[in-house]
């Protein structure tokens, strides 16, 4: 796939801090409506890559395009407004609002208002309709009121993952949804993220593989800053450098 097919696409990307290349010549394409996967050791670099691509860090070389247009150098809510959103993996929420306003404020800039500080929120029936219908997507609706703060580790993860999505942007990344959970709340957030993703395009950096063997529909290997493989599940399965990397962690090879 061609760089102007595809809806993200990063080429040559490096990243040093003085001496040390955290990443290194990276070139990836995604195509729109795509669910991709990041994996790859601890120290392998995806969040650096995940700071670059939103913004939060500036690249040492190569260039990142979105929807065709050039976004390396821009800053994260500039990157934010052309349909690029992200999580983190400490949650980033404004603990002592309620649920329900946390996912208001997410909308603001995709309604055009900005922070509109003196302007009720009760008249904002639009964006109260789409916050009310997220809410339910995301099984909170008995937490409406709740301060986010005082959410399970489960909840805030979800409400993140809605807070992520609420802007309305097309691309979406989601760094380690399921990091921290039970077998059952992953089982709970794979649907929820399938659900939200429905239509856009998600990257997700994820160390549980059942969560990227379930959901990816090709898998990007990073190791020691290097992009070692991008395929499909199958082909990741298969590839000798991988298993390697993963020193053999990988679901084995006769799995569906």
């Amino acid at each position: 796939m061609s760089r102007t097919d595809a809806v993200l696409a990063v080429e040559g990307l490096s990243k040093r801090f003085g001496r040390v290349e955290v990443l290194r010549e990276v070139t990836l394409s995604i195509a729109r409506g795509e669910r991709v996967a990041l994996i790859g050791p601890n120290g392998a670099g995806k969040s650096t890559l995940f700071n670059l691509l939103s913004g939060r860090e500036a690249a040492s070389a190569g260039r990142i395009w979105l929807e065709g247009r050039r976004i390396d150098g821009l800053r994260p809510h500039q990157i934010s407004r052309l349909g690029l959103a992200r999580s983190f993996q400490v949650s980033h929420l404004f603990p002592r609002l309620s649920v329900f306003d946390n996912l208001r404020c997410a909308m603001f800039w995709s309604q055009g208002l900005g922070y509109s500080c003196w302007r009720p929120l009760s008249r904002l029936r639009e964006l109260n309709r789409r916050a009310e219908a997220l809410l339910e997507r995301l099984q909170l609706e008995s937490r409406r009121d709740l301060a986010a703060a005082n959410l399970s580790y489960a909840e805030q993860r979800a409400l993140e993952i809605g807070v992520t999505v609420a802007g309305g942007a097309q691309v979406i990344l989601l760094d380690e949804p399921t990091a921290g959970m039970s077998r059952s709340e992953t089982e709970r957030c794979i649907e929820l993220i399938r659900d939200l993703s429905a239509g856009k395009t998600l990257l997700m950096v994820e160390h549980d593989m059942g969560v990227v063997f379930g959901l990816a529909d090709r898998i990007a290997v990073l190791a020691q800053g290097e992009l070692i493989a991008f395929g499909t599940p199958a082909e990741i399965r298969a590839d000798v450098r991988v298993r390697q990397a993963y020193l053999g962690a990988l679901p084995p090879l006769e799995q569906p």
